[in-house]
């Protein structure tokens, strides 16, 4: 029962029913639900531990709300992690399994909505991890996929450039993979992260708090 809210609660986080900072209330959650307080309070316990979530005594229970600090750091390890898959999945990875990534790039075109369109950034993202060969290097993705997703919703939020051209953006890192182009791919994907990463931070140190002396000025 605990999997079965902890899933239904992210998905509605994943679509935008609850943005970032969103109180989510145990008997509030438990009423939509239909079900007891016990499980949403362990369903919660296993956000939390994904970073999804976060609770404060003073607070409750909140959508986790990304810091600029917390963008770099997740941006500085997404980056080791990936350079390590994409050279991993040149060296070995199968055809059918290129071939999984480049299908994963193609369905992004026929999204239905933006939310989509992160869902399936990430699912692009999987493909490229799997075709890694390295259960390890997989798991270390998937303890912060949660919150790079986080990181894609902040992105969505900036402008409508993520939507127009995502789908083109990762059709070409789809390419040098299958070329098997190891320089060009590592800095296809490089761009890429560092382009996302720029334009998060920037918009989550505006939306920041100044300092009391600053606000007085």
């Amino acid at each position: 029962m605990a999997d079965e809210v902890a899933d239904r609660v992210r998905e509605a986080i994943y679509a935008g029913l609850y943005a970032p900072g969103a109180p989510l209330r145990e008997v509030e959650l438990a009423t939509v639900l239909r079900v007891s307080r016990g499980p949403v309070r362990e369903a919660l316990l296993r956000l939390e531990r994904e970073g999804l979530v976060r609770s404060e005594w003073h607070r409750g229970t909140t959508v986790t709300t990304l810091s600029a600090e917390e963008v770099d750091e997740l941006y500085s390890l997404r980056d080791v992690l990936e350079e390590l898959a994409v050279q991993r999945l040149i060296r070995h990875a199968t055809d059918a399994e290129l071939q999984a990534v480049r299908a994963a790039a193609d369905r992004m075109d026929g999204a239905a909505d933006k939310h989509t369109t992160v869902q399936q950034d990430l699912d692009f993202h999987d493909a490229v991890f799997a075709a890694a060969h390295h259960r390890r290097l997989e798991e270390a993705w998937r303890a912060i996929r949660s919150q790079v997703h986080l990181f894609l919703l902040i992105r969505l939020g900036i402008s409508d450039e993520y939507a127009r051209h995502v789908a083109a953006e990762h059709r070409e890192l789809a390419d040098v993979l299958i070329a098997r182009d190891e320089e060009r791919a590592l800095q296809l994907f490089a761009d890429h992260r560092r382009h996302a990463a720029a334009l998060v931070a920037a918009q989550v140190s505006r939306n920041s708090p100044q300092p009391a002396a600053n606000r007085a000025l």
